[in-house]
């Protein structure tokens, strides 16, 4: 019997729980008088334990090795047709395999939120509208003063029977004005809509349709778009490769629009939600929609109803971060990830995936191109060019003629700073925004201080539940932990000795727009950070007032480096990166490198030319040497040859067993006994190659509250790897679980802390 056919109703279901619980659980179908077929994909209601949970159908077998009269039916079948086709199911069990994952766990991570619920249906027909008889008799014609009104009663004329309420928003986008004016005039009415299977467009985007076309291309970026265009229809992982400025995002354009034009879906993977407003902007210009946007800070139901539109087809393009690697696209043509080398690409908790990964594994699987985009390829990517396994395509120049701005590092030992800047860099400033240009001025830190101590007895502000300073926030009056958020009022006096000279130490982002207004009085003035663009929409109303001219000086941390087009930016000033120059994780230096280089990218990206000014007091640093005389590419080669001596990613291979506890011995025994699993099961395989570590305390070991401890498997290659998961997380599971025990397996950790 083939795992995807519809069995006998005699037939086991093999179906995954949603929830970190490995394996899979036999069922009997269900007793009640349905008999459509079940097929894999489709949610289903089952006994579990004392009560009920949802799960997923995901195959059929014949036997089970539960004993017969062990085996309950299915309480209930939640859908009427399967959320995830044999295509989004076989992606999800690969990876859940390869990060060795629970498969309800991945495969509900991969819904919307409101149908990982038991409670949550889809329902056997939708919410819809259609014409009314007087809009059936209606001459069109009448409505010659309101185009959006015959729009909308020209849509709905083409199916009679009712147009699904989602699928009308699809179509014609927003249109509430419209429908209450036609509900008011009779000429529309109420109905429900059968919900069928996934359906195809009857009608693609229209080519034809004008569309702005864009800037004319370099002679590089043609070549860019040609290599991708001559693809299609294969698998072809390609590494666009451009310096900060060079036009990647024009060449997707370009790439989608075909896509689009021949009947294919399109994929954009972002690292950051943040980044997703301003491509949204371009990509809704130039393409033809409708489009979904996917990411976590938009409301449940709007998500949902874009993963809808992206299932059905209708979406011609998905916008969307790292979750987004596994909507269902029946007509996937093209896959973007753009920001590549970005660690939020991967998942941190639950299901630890890598976006960027799985995007390259999905192309494989749909046979379409897969583009990899960045002005600071990731080592393991830039190895797997070297390697041959994706084609590099290089853009060497920034588009329009712009000039990459000058990078110089300057030396603060023993300067005084004012502001957080050295003399020089004051008087740049001054130069710069008194011609009329634009400066960000770059720190990697928000709130006040790093740190709140008593002058009197040196008490400093401690998280009670972390191995962890708290960071004051002035104007919100509190003392923060930003590694488990707890926080409480700024006190106005020393816990300890009661005495009142509590100061501030270091610099954060908050501080630093204070010092700012002070020392450049009359010059406007924005902060961009988390802090700063809590509110919606404050972080679209300050880029786009940046980009207009109307803010001077820019203050922000990371998230004013990643994507962002600034053409009045002449001057960056990055004021204190040397923390990150001596980090214990073997990432710091490539982070630190990619880092500079974005932040210096939004320098000079239009017709004035631009500057970074880099204050260190590590001048002499390999990282910033070789950054200086080779750019990227030179810090590359060295960080590379750096990784293959110590046989670091991408030359070794590495998986972080994590464990976690109220007391800090806890997590140490579960890993020693882990320990001593591994080494058992590699002396029975006769694998020698694979190393694991003792035990160790992270380099945090309390956080939130909780003792936390890692022990490092390393090995030459994948394979060997994986030899030694498949039963090792199998015996893992069997070890008891005491003393409020948590623990995780990364597979390729990005994070070592």
């Amino acid at each position: 019997m083939g795992a995807n056919l519809p069995p006998p109703r005699a037939a086991i279901l093999r179906v995954a729980v949603a929830g970190p619980l490995p394996g899979l659980f036999d069922y009997l179908p269900p007793t009640d008088a349905d008999t459509r077929p079940l097929v894999p994909g489709t949610r289903l209601l089952v006994p579990f334990g004392r009560g009920q949970r949802v799960g997923m159908l995901v195959e059929f077998a014949e036997s089970s090795e539960q004993e017969p009269d062990r085996l309950k039916p299915v309480a209930a079948v939640l859908d009427a047709r399967a959320l995830l086709g044999p295509a989004d199911l076989a992606l999800i069990r690969w990876a859940a395999e390869y990060y060795r994952s629970p498969l309800g766990e991945a495969l509900f991570g991969a819904l919307p939120v409101r149908l990982r619920r038991a409670d949550a249906r889809l329902d056997l027909d939708l919410p819809g509208l259609r014409p009314s008889a007087a809009g059936l008799a209606l001459d069109l014609a009448a409505l010659g003063r309101a185009p959006a009104q015959r729009r909308v009663m020209e849509c709905l004329r083409a199916a009679p029977q009712g147009l699904g309420t989602l699928a009308l928003k699809d179509r014609l986008g927003s249109c509430a004005g419209p429908l209450k004016a036609l509900r008011d005039l009779g000429l529309i009415e109420a109905c429900r809509v059968a919900a069928g299977p996934v359906p195809v467009p009857a009608a693609l985007p229209d080519p034809a349709t004008p569309y702005p076309a864009g800037p004319d291309l370099n002679p590089e970026q043609r070549r860019a778009v040609a290599a991708v265009s001559a693809a299609w229809g294969g698998f072809a992982p390609c590494v666009l490769d451009g310096v900060t400025g060079s036009g990647k995002t024009e060449v997707y354009i370009r790439l989608i629009a075909e896509a689009i034009a021949a009947g294919r879906q399109a994929l954009v993977l972002v690292p950051e939600i943040g980044l997703t407003p301003q491509l949204r902007d371009r990509l809704e210009q130039r393409l033809p929609g409708p489009h979904a946007v996917l990411h976590s800070a938009l409301p449940e139901a709007e998500r949902e109803r874009a993963w809808h539109s992206a299932a059905a087809g209708h979406a011609t393009l998905v916008l969307g971060t790292r979750s987004a690697c596994f909507v269902p696209l029946p007509r996937l043509g093209l896959i973007v990830v753009d920001e590549e080398h970005d660690a939020s690409l991967k998942q941190q908790e639950g299901f630890r995936y890598s976006a960027r990964d799985l995007a390259v594994r999905r192309a494989q699987q749909a046979a379409c191109p897969v583009i990899l985009g960045s002005a600071t390829p990731s080592l393991e990517t830039l190895y797997n060019a070297r390697l041959g396994r994706y084609r590099r395509l290089h853009l060497s120049a920034r588009a329009g003629g712009a000039r990459a701005p000058a990078i110089a590092v300057l030396d603060i030992r023993g300067q005084s700073l004012s502001a957080g800047l050295s003399p020089l860099l004051r008087a740049q400033v001054e130069a710069q925004t008194g011609a009329g240009n634009q400066v960000i001025l770059f720190l990697n830190r928000r709130g006040y201080a790093p740190v709140l101590t008593c002058h009197d007895c040196g008490w400093v502000g401690a998280c009670p539940h972390c191995d962890a300073r708290l960071t004051l926030h002035l104007r919100l009056r509190r003392l923060w932990c930003h590694h488990c958020g707890w926080f409480l009022g700024t006190p106005s006096k020393c816990p300890d000795c009661q005495g009142l000279d509590l100061r501030g130490l270091g610099l954060g982002t908050e501080r630093l727009e204070e010092e700012l207004r002070a020392v450049f009085p009359g010059v406007s003035l924005a902060r961009v950070d988390r802090d700063s663009t809590r509110r919606k929409g404050e972080l679209d109303r300050l880029l786009a007032a940046s980009r207009s001219g109307e803010i001077q000086i820019l203050v922000g941390t990371q998230m004013l480096a990643k994507g962002h087009d600034f053409p009045g930016v002449t001057l960056v000033g990055i004021l204190d990166l040397d923390h990150t120059l001596y980090a214990s994780d073997f990432r710091a230096s490539e982070r630190t490198a990619q880092l500079i280089v974005q932040v210096a990218g939004r320098a000079g990206r239009a017709d004035r030319p631009g500057r970074v000014v880099l204050q260190t007091r590590h001048p002499d640093h390999p990282l910033l040497k070789s950054l200086i005389q080779g750019g990227y590419p030179g810090f590359a080669e060295l960080a590379l040859e750096e990784r293959e001596a110590a046989a670091l990613p991408p030359f070794g291979h590495l998986v972080l067993l994590r464990a976690d506890a109220p007391e800090a011995e806890v997590p140490m025994d579960f890993l020693r006994q882990g320990r001593a699993l591994a080494l058992t099961l590699l002396a029975d395989l006769g694998e020698t190659r694979v190393q694991v570590s003792s035990p160790v305390p992270a380099p945090m070991e309390r956080r939130a509250g909780r003792y936390r401890a890692q022990l490092l498997v390393e090995g030459p290659d994948r394979p060997g790897l994986q030899r030694l998961l498949r039963p090792w997380v199998s015996q893992l599971w069997m070890i008891a679980r005491t003393g409020g025990l948590r623990w995780s397996l990364d597979v390729d950790p990005q994070d070592m802390m």
